[in-house]
């Protein structure tokens, strides 16, 4: 298994080691990870829908276990926690971050009691005020009033630690729900449980999921079993179980379908109970293991301090430095959200239980869930091709096996636990592997890579995720009730596949590629001088009908790899940049993360749309409309994303926007210069996959006023266009430039070196 900083074994024990031996004092090796805010979009429900559905508690990068706050069960709430809401019903060892549906996940809930046993989780839970929630980087605590107890919580990233400090009481108690599971319905649960006594500091069981148990509610749910070590500090004097309604002090092991257990003991006043357990999706074995080795001892301090120093580690990869302090707390806070997914599921040796429901061992890589295609290959893989590398290595060989083992016809779009849902539309898998070779990503087979994302774009219509294969080659469009979506994201996703044929030396398939990636242009009705959803028939849809999360006003705007046919299209550069430009003007600033018939930021079909004046001449509108949703569309605080922060896509435009790039084309190797927010941001470089050691973005003179570049230079030469390559990146150096408070109408627009395009 290779070590990496979101993933590293050793590191992980040895700076365990070293933080137990220090007494578990503090770390404080980097700034910015102080100025991460887990709070930041934890809002789940509002009247209209616009919420980031993150979630408070510890993880550490990347890692398997995200210990977190439950306030809600079921609904359309995925995290399981909105800041809103005034009680706490327990903590739970897994959580989804930001996701746009029901969500899934929210196993081994772990509440703390004081008086009568109470089993019902609805009738067990305790009210709690906000001001004493505390939450950072793998750290969070909170006072539960009903029980007068005090709760903390941090993470390894195999395991997770509970820290609770009790009143004086002859009846305490920690409690164990093996049942509950966010999903889409508060009855949402796992089908089958078993707990069992092992000593007298252990329990040991799992937990068994399946789409009988009502979890994830958007298309086909994943099946997994989750499997615990728990070990608590305190020897266990008395022990009991449940199911149902039936409850036992005498089983030391129990089977059922609404099982939990209980141990109970006395405490004096300010008594600390810790609690700790290592999780695995393989065995009992697997998550025995995973304790172990990421949390030996009992030290709560040092387990916090080792996961505070991995997020140091991991912000150290995207370095802002000047701003305003808010900005720079929603610029770590959405680096750190980037790093939630895709985490790792696999044990401590490699382990894993694949699309197959067998147990495999990674072997070069490491396997991982949860990839949000649809959202995160526009922004937030592009982000972490220049910062993370290695893991997107990880993902491709996910993805691949995935396949392979039975989990997806096809590439998966948006993969939970081995499952394909099938929601959403495109081939998102595709366009992230074709991304990562044509950048120099190749730690996996590329031919096999190939040959399941041909399947996808131009193989057998029983292999692909497009629900009408022989329209997209017959009659040139989708024509289900997606058209519009469908055949756009299709469009973009042949093109990108046409680039990875030509680097392969495979041309003749690159060339008939490239013509079905021009397919968006049989959707553009000439009435209408904009695009529609067509028929089977050949006829026209509704103007208002054929589009996922979008109208056609907004998803017409997603060809990101022709924008020069898009302009000929509308008639021309200043028709393009006037309707552009009408676009954004007619949003509501307070309105731009929410629904509306304008630029919607909160869904992705837009989130090009500001760097595309770029390709029309018009650089200095990119700048003045990106730096426009940076200032209206993130804040602080729990509505601070107005809008769900989609696996991290949404956080991981906000990082580069505000750096001063965006990847319009993410497939092209492009990225397009805004306007940075910073007066200097370096991305740190892996020297496995570049040149360089890093690349810096330096802004000196940019503030609020200075938002317009006036002239740039790239490592010290000249730069006249608007735009960088990922080669250019990837060689490190320093990108300057010169801000003002007028546009520079010449800059980036006068040497007619316009970014590469289909039809040019």
């Amino acid at each position: 298994m290779e070590m990496r900083f979101f993933d590293k074994q050793a590191q992980w024990a040895a700076g365990l080691a070293a933080a137990m031996l220090m007494g578990g004092g503090s770390v404080h090796a980097l700034a910015p990870v102080d100025e991460i805010d887990p709070t930041i979009g934890t809002i789940t429900t509002s009247a209209d829908g616009a919420c980031g559905k993150t979630f408070p508690g510890p993880a550490t990068p990347f890692g398997l276990v995200q210990l977190s706050p439950d306030t809600i069960t079921g609904g359309d709430n995925g995290s399981g926690y909105s800041a809103e809401m005034t009680t706490i019903e327990g903590f739970s060892f897994l959580h989804m971050s930001g996701v746009g549906c029901y969500g899934d996940l929210g196993n081994l809930q772990v509440m703390p009691e004081t008086g009568s046993l109470v089993i019902g989780r609805d009738e067990a839970k305790s009210p709690y005020r906000k001001e004493t929630e505390v939450a950072k980087a793998g750290y969070y605590g909170v006072q539960l009033d009903r029980y007068h107890v005090k709760a903390e919580l941090t993470a390894a990233p195999h395991a997770g630690m509970l820290r609770f400090t009790f009143p004086a009481s002859p009846n305490s108690r920690i409690k164990v729900d093996l049942t509950r599971r966010i999903g889409a319905s508060s009855d949402s649960h796992s089908s089958a449980q078993w707990a069992r006594q092992t000593d007298d500091h252990t329990v040991e069981g799992w937990m068994r999921c399946d789409p009988s148990g009502g979890g994830w509610g958007c298309g086909p749910g994943p099946t997994y079993t989750v499997y615990f070590s728990m070990q608590f500090a305190k020897p266990i004097k008395a022990f009991g179980t449940w199911d149902g309604g039936d409850i036992s002090r005498a089983l030391k092991q129990r089977s059922g379908s609404h099982t939990g257990f209980f141990v109970e003991f006395p405490t004096k006043a300010g008594e600390q109970v810790t609690v700790k357990s290592g999780i695995s999706f393989v065995s009992i074995d697997g998550a025995r293991a995973n304790l172990a080795h990421d949390i030996p001892g009992w030290s709560f301090d040092a387990v916090r301090d080792q996961a505070r120093s991995l997020w140091a580690a991991a912000l150290s990869r995207a370095g802002a430095e000047g701003g305003a302090p808010t900005q720079r707390r929603i610029f770590n806070t959405a680096l750190y959200h980037t790093m939630l997914d895709p985490r790792s599921v696999s044990d401590v040796d490699g382990s894993y239980i694949g699309a197959d429901h067998q147990e495999h061992k990674a072997k070069g890589f490491v396997y991982r869930s949860i990839f949000s295609g649809w959202d995160v290959f526009r922004a937030d893989f592009p982000l972490q091709t220049i910062v993370n590398p290695s893991l997107i290595n990880d993902e491709v060989n996910s993805l691949i096996q995935i396949t392979e083992l039975g989990g997806a016809r096809g590439l998966a779009r948006w993969e939970l636990m081995g499952t394909d849902a099938g929601t959403m539309v495109g081939d998102p898998g595709l366009n992230v592997i074709c991304e990562a070779y044509l950048k120099g990503i190749r730690g996996y087979d590329a031919q096999k890579a190939y040959a399941m994302a041909r399947g996808v774009g131009l193989g057998p219509a029983d292999k692909s995720n497009r629900n009408d294969f022989d329209h997209w080659t017959k009659l040139g469009y989708c024509a289900d009730g997606s058209s519009l979506s469908e055949t756009l994201e299709n469009s973009y996703s042949d093109y990108a596949l046409a680039r990875f044929a030509t680097a392969l030396g495979k041309t003749d398939a690159a060339a008939q590629l490239l013509k079905t990636a021009q397919n968006y242009r049989n959707l553009f009705n000439s009435g209408d001088h904009w695009f529609r959803g067509r028929n089977p028939d050949g006829g026209w849809m509704a103007a208002d009908a054929g589009c996922v999360e979008s109208i056609p006003t907004q998803q017409g705007w997603f060809v990101p790899q022709d924008i020069a046919g898009l302009i000929g299209l509308v008639g021309g550069r200043d028709k393009f940049v006037a309707r552009l430009n009408d676009f954004f003007v007619h949003t509501p600033p307070d309105q731009i993360m929410r629904w509306n018939n304008f630029y919607n930021h909160s869904n992705e079909p837009v989130h090009q749309c500001a760097f595309m004046f770029t390709y029309a001449g018009a650089p200095w509108l990119t700048q003045k409309w990106s730096r426009f949703i940076c200032d209206n569309g993130y804040k602080t605080g729990p509505g601070g994303l107005d809008g769900n922060d989609d696996v991290g896509q949404m956080s991981a435009w906000y990082v580069l926007a505000s750096a001063g790039l965006y990847p319009v084309s993410p497939a092209s190797g492009v990225y397009i210069l805004g306007s940075p927010i910073f007066p200097k941001v370096t991305l740190r470089l892996d020297p496995k996959y570049a040149k360089g050691k890093s690349f810096t973005i330096s802004a000196p003179n940019t503030s609020a006023a200075n938002i317009y570049v006036q002239s740039a230079t790239l490592n010290g030469k000249p730069l006249t266009r608007a735009w960088v390559t990922h080669e250019e990146i990837a060689r490190g150096g320093t990108l300057s430039l010169k801000m003002g408070p007028e546009p520079n109408k010449l800059w980036g627009a006068g040497s007619g070196e316009a970014p590469p395009s289909i039809t040019k």
